[in-house]
């Protein structure tokens, strides 16, 4: 592999990890479409014995680079996450041994999203351990590519398609037509005694005989430690009418945060703070401005009003990513926007399930870089790294904000179109 190869499989590779349109696709079917040298390199890693092919090994470098760069971008999120999880574990192991059955104790959402990722990134961890051979030997060939890559547009189009039908759903009667992570924090009584719609026996959502730790009845979007919005910490939590944090156009489309002309009918309020402070007092992180990093936090907060379940089959939607031609973010936000997430917030939530799995993906086949595979390709590698890192951070840091007020329409006719010509020249 020459270093012009390495230069354009690490450009393209960061571009389409990260964008709805396949990576795993185009690095089969790019070098299939020049031909030559380069053809030969989707030949060998479509072999039966992985360990020997160095384009194989290439890519898998280029995915650590890529799960780096989204480490980074959303590193300030990573950080409450991991925080989350380990004040989570020990109250939750405590909790289990108590009630001598497994029970999570859950207190606000950066804990609740970290079992929500954990849960949801089992089932395409097993499927990629035990398939991930077979399906590469068989579905990696530009003939497959180019068919799955035209499916992969159209299930970005159907997942539009269902979001926009919602929208006009809820316009027609919002009480009606709510998005399940409405519906999981609609109040059930003025006290939220009983359990929450969605968090059914679910530690710490809507049960009152569960512990709740001061610290969060304060610093956190639910008073009383658990299931009332209003609380001091969250002055502006999106999508709900009477938010000072956020002007019309905030919230869900077509739901009580748009105004009546629908999606960017309406502008964010630029004094819409954050989590407890303004957001001229909060700092920026991964390259995004102070108001970025509050929107996040608000996004993780809608996001985190999903059930378990409702995570475990989004996350499950990246299984079908094992085919070349099938996007994993595309997928993963079909699956959010399925379960009613906004466009904004399935990008995001389809970023931190990626990043897991992109890097556990890289690390596991790492070793073979020190093998026959990467004996003659270590410059490369570590061109590719570099360019590929570089690409991936500046493509997220662009998804992210392209995905606050446009859609994946765009990214579905392009599949389609490269598919459909792909078809036609490999079939």
């Amino acid at each position: 592999m020459s270093y012009f190869q390495a230069l354009v499989i690490a450009l393209i590779q960061g571009v389409t990890e990260l964008f709805p349109v396949s990576s795993l696709g185009h690095s089969v079917l790019v070098p299939a479409w020049f031909g030559g040298s380069w053809q030969s390199l989707v030949t060998q890693s479509s072999q039966q014995d992985s360990g020997s092919s160095f384009y194989l090994a290439y890519i898998v470098a280029l995915h650590c680079a890529t799960a780096l760069a989204l480490l980074w971008f959303f590193r300030a999120d990573w950080a409450r996450i991991i925080r989350g999880f380990l004040r989570s574990l020990p109250a939750s192991v405590r909790l289990s041994l108590q009630a001598r059955r497994p029970r999570l104790s859950v207190l606000d959402k950066d804990e609740r999203l970290a079992w929500m990722i954990i849960f949801a990134t089992i089932p395409v961890g097993l499927t990629g351990v035990v398939l991930e051979h077979a399906f590469r030997v068989v579905f990696a060939k530009p003939e497959a590519a180019a068919v799955l890559l035209f499916v992969n547009g159209l299930i970005l189009l159907g997942a539009e398609g269902l979001r926009r039908s919602a929208a006009r759903r809820k316009q027609a009667d919002p009480r009606s037509a709510l998005t399940r992570p409405e519906r999981a924090y609609a109040p059930a009584d003025p006290g939220w005694q009983a359990p929450a719609p969605g968090y059914t026996a679910t530690a710490g959502y809507g049960y009152p005989d569960v512990p709740r730790s001061p610290r969060y009845s304060q610093d956190l979007g639910f008073s009383g430690g658990r299931g009332q919005f209003g609380s001091p910490g969250y002055p502006g939590d999106p999508g709900y009418p009477g938010d000072p944090g956020y002007a019309p156009g905030g919230g869900y489309p077509g739901g009580p945060g748009y105004p009546a002309g629908g999606p960017g009918a309406g502008v964010r309020s630029p004094g819409g703070g954050g989590i407890g402070q303004s957001a001229s007092h909060r700092r920026s992180s991964g390259g995004r401005d102070r108001a970025d990093v509050a929107a996040a936090e608000r996004s993780d907060e809608r996001i985190s009003r999903l059930s378990y379940r409702d995570a475990i089959v989004i996350g499950s939607a990246q299984i079908l990513a094992l085919l070349a031609g099938i996007s994993r973010s595309g997928v993963t936000m079909a699956g959010g926007l399925w379960r009613g997430l906004d466009n904004e917030d399935a990008a995001r939530f389809a970023f931190l399930l990626a990043t897991p799995v992109i890097l556990a993906a890289g690390v596991l086949k790492v070793p073979s870089l020190a093998g026959p595979a990467g004996a003659h390709i270590h410059g490369q590698v570590a061109v590719g790294v570099i360019v590929c890192g570089i690409t991936a951070y500046l493509s997220v840091r662009f998804l992210v904000r392209w995905f606050q007020t446009r859609t994946l329409t765009p990214f579905a006719i392009y599949c389609l179109v490269f598919g459909i010509l792909s078809i036609f020249r490999f079939i």
